[in-house]
């Protein structure tokens, strides 16, 4: 039986590795749409989307079973319940990077986001993939301090977020009310993906030494 228990534990690991590797691959692509203006990288990113939701349902389900069948308590406990709301953040990043897609396909064939924001936004990029990365390798063989530096990653997703509002605000911008809307917007998108991947790793942590991060300042 307990054998029986940890395979499926396993399972329920794998399961979260594929969603955080999926979520990233989604990232990467939309952000392909977003910055050249590629229709087919934003279409992916939206048919796809449904075997990120599938692979939620399957955590949801798997853990529900066991939960039922064995009990669990102590570690396993902790497990489950880490696999749980690991899960439902790697969803919502999936949806967010959905949110991009749309938005690129909304302004195509044009490129959504005028050339003074590229490099902002290849930024942004930049850490949404170094953290979903980091994300899919803690969960594949947890690592406290790999996790941890999740944070450092946010603290630069956020001054990107913060620069971006400084060009869109500023007096001499030339593109009009509705691209900085959508601007405004897809700089939400990315930095609320890194917020999502900071909480799946503030639960990694929980899960490896049973105690929660420090509430923020």
């Amino acid at each position: 039986m307990r054998d029986e228990f940890r395979a499926d534990l396993q399972t329920v690991s794998q399961l979260l590795v594929d969603m955080a590797e999926g979520v990233r691959a989604a990232m990467h692509r939309a952000t392909r749409g977003l910055l050249k203006a590629d229709r087919e990288a934003s279409e992916a990113v939206i048919a796809r989307d449904a075997e990120i939701d599938d692979l939620y349902r399957q955590v949801e389900e798997r853990v529900c079973d066991l939960l039922a069948r064995q009990a669990p308590v102590a570690s396993d406990l902790r497990a489950m319940i880490t696999a749980l709301h690991v899960a439902a953040d790697l969803e919502r990043m999936g949806d967010l990077a959905d949110h991009v897609a749309k938005t690129a396909l909304r302004r195509h064939p044009s490129p959504a986001v005028p050339a003074e924001l590229r490099p902002v936004f290849t930024d942004m990029a930049g850490i949404a993939d170094r953290m979903a990365e980091k994300i899919a390798k803690v969960l594949a063989s947890p690592d406290a301090d790999l996790a941890a530096e999740l944070d450092s990653d946010d603290d630069a997703m956020d001054d990107l977020h913060k620069s971006l509002f400084g060009v869109l605000l500023g007096e001499d911008w030339p593109y009009g009310v509705e691209t900085a809307i959508d601007a405004t917007l897809l700089g939400r998108f990315y930095e609320r993906f890194a917020d999502h991947a900071v909480n799946a790793g503030e639960h990694v942590v929980y899960l490896i030494t049973g105690e929660s991060a420090p509430a923020p300042n």
